[in-house]
């Protein structure tokens, strides 16, 4: 990561201030439209579609948890489509094997006889790519993900393949029917950049889905972005300024929820806490918000909305916080009130 502007503020006299002051004005006017396409297809959670252009303006993953039917598979396709990215599905199973998702190499024979070895790349190369039901797959299939979303190329039969560029996973994970699946390990979660949890719609929300949906005709989204484009505003997302305020802030939140980082009796509750990456992807995220809210610089409520995605999935409680009916969400809130 590069290193961080020490001002809060753009300087739009300096060269490189007036491009960023440029280049946001343009790509606000963009994201916009991006999310208005969104909206004709996916309505009412407009929270949820935010975080989800937020995991990807950051360059990031993210792992959608929800009930079944609530549109993440739709939502995972219509980004797609308005993003213009080139777009795969895995459903993973119990029996899902590496090579599903990776490729394998194939022998072929030439009209001469002659015989050689040619990859056939799986599912995984593509730009965006859905996981759906991530935790039903064997933790062998789930570590062979695990490459391509850290290191974004994947080794097969001791060759190096890189994945396409920008390359996105949004992982799906039903939260009640658990029996027959295999939890996600630390390692793992934390290469998600958030955690992105789907609720029910609103009544407003879900009169205008039952009445949109079950027609003789349904709303298509068209492509309002392309990958170029997509990769100029994540670079932009980095050069965005960061004001000490903001730093210092993350630096609170995300040490507040280490256990034994301070004497609080907050911290007795954690049984562990977030890492460094953690304060990597709050800092990536909060820029990404206010770009897509048309600031040029975040401020410490993107801090405090982007918290909870960003930690929750990157901390426990202790065996008798969770008897005590202690919850992850309510620990991060307790923590956020501290610094309000």
């Amino acid at each position: 990561m590069s290193a961080l502007p020490s001002a809060g503020q753009i300087d739009p006299n300096s060269a490189d201030g007036k491009a960023v002051v440029a280049e946001a004005e343009a790509a606000v006017e963009r994201l916009a439209a991006t999310r208005t396409e969104i909206g004709r297809v996916i309505f009412g959670q407009e929270t949820v579609v935010e975080q989800a252009l937020i995991t990807i303006l950051a360059g990031g993953h993210g792992l959608l948890v929800g009930v079944p039917g609530l549109a993440k598979t739709k939502l995972v396709e219509t980004l797609g489509t308005v993003i213009g990215l080139n777009a795969n599905r895995i459903q993973f199973t119990p029996d899902l094997m590496p090579s599903d998702i990776l490729g394998a190499e194939v022998m072929e024979q030439a009209p001469d006889g002659t015989r050689s070895f040619r990859f056939l790349p799986g599912p995984v190369f593509a730009q965006l790519l859905m996981a759906d039901e991530i935790n039903r797959a064997s933790p062998r299939t789930q570590s062979a993900l695990l490459q391509a979303m850290q290191e974004y190329h994947v080794t097969v039969a001791g060759a190096r393949h890189d994945v396409p560029q920008p390359f996105h996973v949004l992982a799906t994970q039903n939260p009640l029917e658990q029996e027959g699946t295999y939890p996600l390990p630390e390692a793992q979660l934390d290469r998600f950049l958030v955690q992105i949890d789907v609720h029910y719609p609103e009544l407003e929300a879900e009169r205008k889905i039952l009445l949109e949906t079950t027609g003789a005709h349904n709303a298509t989204a068209k492509a309002v972005l392309d990958a170029s484009e997509l990769k100029r505003f994540q670079n932009l997302v980095r050069r965005i300024p960061v004001g000490e305020s903001v730093v210092d802030a993350i630096l609170r939140i995300v040490r507040s929820a280490r256990p034994g980082e301070e004497s609080d009796p907050i911290t007795d509750l954690i049984a562990w806490g977030p890492g460094p990456r953690a304060s990597q992807a709050l800092m990536l995220t909060v820029r990404a918000r206010a770009l897509l809210e048309g600031r040029l610089a975040p401020s410490v409520d993107d801090v405090m909305a982007m918290a909870e995605p960003v930690l929750q999935h990157r901390m426990a409680l202790s065996f008798a916080a969770r008897a005590d009916g202690h919850t992850v969400r309510n620990v991060i809130s307790r923590i956020k009130a501290k610094f309000a």
